[in-house]
Parts: structure tokens; sequence; C-alpha cells
């Protein structure tokens, strides 16, 4: 897969199937046709992913890769086939069985990806550990999991150490800690020859830990059959295409970043980029000339600071990018505005969540109208819903809980919470949590999760609305809402701002934000009172973490 521009991308609309009837002539099985294996009688990740692309005469890159200190390097699908095999020789040797669980705390290197389609070819399970974890979470995780083996580097294995129990660990790095496995030494002494190990549609091929939003981390472990979904979104909502360079920008260690970065585009044959380094401004336009990126993906945190940092930035790749997509909290209208006006792309807003991918999506690989504020339509494959309290069924206009139909989703693979009691997950449908209202064109608009939702003066209000205004103002770089208890209004909206540089804290700023809103919105949405502070917080992932900051002004209403 060459990395270069492609000479021209036709989007002429009548190139681009349309999504009612795709939608409505959808098949799992067309989907299924296109893997090499059978999701019944036997199927490996890692043939899908890797050797299904190796071959004779046809191999193409996999992966592009820059690292941190500016070295550079590219893997062919046939050389990932053999550095595989010999790290599923290397697991074999250490008694690894198929099922048992392979973590990796490693960043976006070359062996994190022999590592993941090694573990695959073996018939195991991946786990991601994210890199910012402390000891503490990565202590819940693999023992959680029961990890058999840890591969880390240099940067990371000093967090192990303070791990008790911990399973035995391979090392990448130049000098490797007495005790450990040296990761190349490992493989330079294995075969490349190694038979994969067929798993069957239910099989577990990763391991993930929800990201702790609303709750304690849970297990989801990720069955084979989860690929038909991962394909139609890399395939139809980004739509990413063969004549694409492709990058997203999210991090393995997480699901759309090991759903989307490297599984889904990888099934479709397609190289996908891992930038070591630390996110920024400059580094991340730098890779999107560099490797003449056409096909973007990443979360709305990222893209903001993209904005903060100006036209002016943007200006040298303007035109560059064909597609851009988002996902992991809802996308304001004014980060759609800035992308089309100063790159000249548009970005286009998907939901998902760990237990499900993404299932929500404003297609880019599908016609259909894109409503703004919507976070779109159905993914093919599955059916979603919205119910009221008893789960019943709502009409356009009424909010209430997103869910999946599970009897008419045929690409639905959740399958519980690791070694927790699912009952409650065994219905018809699969409740999000998350609050939406299904529009008259059958687009379906965020308004928050559950616990979010504002109650004030007899209103119900969406903090997601409130934070987009906010958004809109030119002082602001980013928003948190949530609801701060009140004696005569139940609850008063109270906002979190993060200014841009050019603007500083006053009273006066704080009445031009809330006239600004009031215009925008309404009366009973503006925010009452406002804070200004210099980060929000946040999930390691990215997301928005509104109920610290409503815990916080709860606790403070408790004195």
């Amino acid at each position: 897969m060459s990395s270069a521009l492609p000479a021209a991308v036709s989007t002429a609309a009548d190139t681009i199937p349309d999504y009612a009837q795709f939608y409505a002539d959808f098949s799992a099985d067309s989907i299924a046709a296109e893997l090499s294996g059978n999701l019944q009688a036997g199927i490996n990740a890692c043939v899908e992913c890797c050797d299904h692309h190796a071959t004779p005469g046809h191999d193409h890159i996999a992966l592009f890769w820059e690292g941190k200190d500016g070295r550079s390097a590219s893997y062919t699908f046939a050389q990932l086939k053999e550095l595989s095999g010999r790290f599923a020789n290397f697991l074999k040797a250490q008694g690894i069985q198929p099922g048992d669980r392979v973590a990796g705390l490693l960043p976006r290197t070359p062996e994190l990806l022999i590592a993941i389609l090694g573990t695959w070819r073996a018939g195991a399970v991946y786990q991601p550990l994210f890199t910012a974890f402390g000891s503490k979470s990565i202590e819940y995780r693999v023992a959680a999991s029961e990890a058999k083996l840890i591969v880390t580097d240099a940067d990371n294995r000093h967090k192990l150490a303070e791990v008790p129990a911990c399973p035995p660990i391979v090392t990448v790095a130049s000098q490797t800690p007495a005790g450990d496995f040296g990761f190349w030494a490992e493989l330079e002494r294995q075969s490349i020859e190694f038979a994969p190990v067929m798993r069957k549609a239910d099989d577990a091929f990763i391991m993930l830990f929800t990201s702790g939003t609303t709750g304690p981390a849970k297990g989801v472990a990720v069955p084979l059959r989860a690929m038909l979904a991962f394909y139609v979104y890399t395939r139809y909502a980004m739509d990413v295409r063969p004549q694409d360079a492709f990058w997203n920008i999210a991090d393995p260690g997480w699901a759309y970043g090991l759903y989307y970065c490297v599984t889904g585009p990888l099934l479709m044959g397609h190289a996908i980029t891992f930038y070591e380094g630390s996110f920024t401004v400059e580094s991340t336009y730098r890779i999107i000339d560099k490797y003449k990126i056409t096909n973007l993906a990443g979360s709305p945190t990222a893209y903001r600071l993209l904005i903060a940092a100006g036209a002016a930035a943007a200006a040298p790749v303007k035109g560059r990018l064909r597609v851009v997509s988002s996902a992991g909290e809802p996308l304001n209208p004014e980060v759609i505005r800035w992308f089309g006006e100063h790159l000249a792309c548009p970005i286009n807003d998907h939901y998902g969540q760990t237990e499900l991918g993404m299932v929500l999506c404003n297609h880019h690989g599908l016609r259909h109208e894109v409503r703004l504020g919507s976070a779109g339509l159905a993914m093919p494959g599955y059916r979603l819903a919205v119910l009221d309290d008893d789960q019943q069924e709502l009409a356009a206009g009424q909010p209430g809980v997103l869910a999946v139909d599970r009897r008419r989703s045929p690409v639905y693979w959740f399958q519980g919470y690791w070694q927790q009691d699912n009952a409650a997950d065994s219905g018809d449908y699969y409740i999000t949590g998350d609050t939406v209202e299904k529009n008259q064109d059958g687009s379906i608009s965020f308004i928050g999760r559950g616990d979010d939702i504002i109650t004030s003066a007899g209103y119900r209000i969406g903090p997601f609305d409130v934070e987009s205004a906010l958004l809109e103002h030119p002082a602001v770089v980013e928003a948190a809402v949530v609801g701060k208890p009140d004696p005569e209004r139940t609850e008063l909206v109270k906002a979190f701002v993060v200014l841009s540089k050019d603007y500083h804290a006053s009273a006066e700023l704080i009445g031009e934000l809330q006239q600004y809103v009031k215009h925008r919105l309404a009366a009973h949405s503006y925010p009452r009172e406002i804070e200004f502070l210099t980060e929000l917080p946040k999930t390691p992932s990215g997301k928005l973490q509104r109920f610290i900051l409503r815990n916080q002004e709860i606790a403070k209403a408790n004195i």
C-alpha cells in the first residue's frame, strides 16, 4: 500500500452507495464472505489481518511507523507474517494456550503490532494496557484478566515492579532486565513457521476494559465475530479506500484505536500508521504532510487542540484530507464548521462503546444527509431504538435512552462483562445508558449520559447543547457543563471553561458568555455559573468526566 497521495479520489455522489438501500439490503453473510476463514468451521484473526494479504507477488506495506526520536520504518504483510510466527512460537514455548490472555504495555511501535498479531496467531487473546496507566490500574486489569504474560518496553517496565504476582515479562530494551525475556532475542531463536490456531466465532481474540467513565472498569471479551462489525465501520463509516493513506491517531490501548486503528484497516488489507510520539498540533500536521494522509480518524479532544492552534497552522495541509472521522464524545458543530473552512474536508461524528464498537454514524462511505449536531444513522448490521423507562420504543422528538435491538442486529457481538453476572444483559435490548433523541429524518442526536442530564426549574437540559454553544465563542477552547444542586431550581446549569490563550478570566467575560449561550439556545439553558479552569478532568482515553465536576458541586452543597 503506497503512502503517496492518490492522484484523484472520486467523491461523486453517484459513486457512493445510497444509505437507505444499502441498510435495507445489508447481509452479514456478504461481509463474512470477505474473510478467508469461516466463523463456524474455524478462523484466526492473524490470518484475516495479515496472512490473507501477504500473497506472493502482491505483498504490500501493512505498517508505516515513525518513532518519537524521528526514526521511521515500514513493514509488509509478509514480514509481519514471519514475525508473528516467531512470536507465536515463543508463546507456545512458554505454555501459552489458545484462549489465554497476553497483555501488552507498549507504545505505538512495530513490536506492539507484532505482539498483537503473534498472540492472535497462537489463538490467544490480546489485552492492551494503556501506557499512561499507573501500577494500580495495571494491577487491577492484569489480575482481572488472569493474563499469562506481559510485553512491555524499557520506559514502562518500572510500573510492573509494583504489580504483585506479576506474570512473566517480555521487554523491548537494549539491556534486558534480570529475569525478563528479551523481545528481539527471543524472536531470533524461533522459527517463522507456525500454523495458525483456528478458533470459533464466539471465541475471544481481544480483552478490553471499559474506561471507567461511570464506574469501575469492566472487562469485555471481544469475540472473533466482532470482525464483521469492525469491517463494516472501517469500510462504510470511515470510508477507507484502497487509494487512501490512513491514520487513526487513537491509541491502541483503548477500543477505538485497537478496533479501528489496527483491526479494521488490516482486515481490509490496508496499511496503518503508527506515530510513537505524543500528540501535538505540530506533530499531527507534520505526519499528515509527510505521509500524505487523506483519511484521518481521532477524537474531538485532539481536534479542538488543532482549532485552538488557529487557521495559520492548518493552512499548509488545507485540502490534503479527503475525510475525517471523530469518536469518543459528541462532536460539537463548531468543530464541523472549522474543519470545513480551514482544512477543506468533512468531519463526521460517530458514536460507539467498548461493548459495541461503533454503531451510530454519519457515514462517509454511504450517501445520506448529514444533520448538523446529529450523531447520524444506525450502522448497517445494527437496529437502534430510543426507549423510555419501561423499555418501550419512543417516536421521534421524545428523549430516551439509546438501545441496540439484539434481535435485529446481525453483527451485534457483545456477550456480557467478563466474570460478572450478566442477567441484565440478556434481554431484547442492549441499553447504552446514553440519552438521545430521534429526529424526524431517522437520525439520532446525542443529549448526554443519563446521569449527565440537568433538571432545572422543570426543564431537562442536555449538557452537550450548552457546551456546543460555548465552544462557538472564540474565547472558549473546552467546556464541561453539569447540574449544580439548587434548592429553588433542583439544579442550576454550571459551566467549567478552558479559555483560549488570547482571553483572560473576568466577570465581564462571564457575562458575555452567559448572554451568548442565552441568545444561541434559550433563557433556561444558559449557565448561571461559570468557573474557569486550566484543564478539564478526562479519562486516559480523552473522554470528558463530567461526573467528577458534578460530584464536586454536590460535595460543596452538602458542606
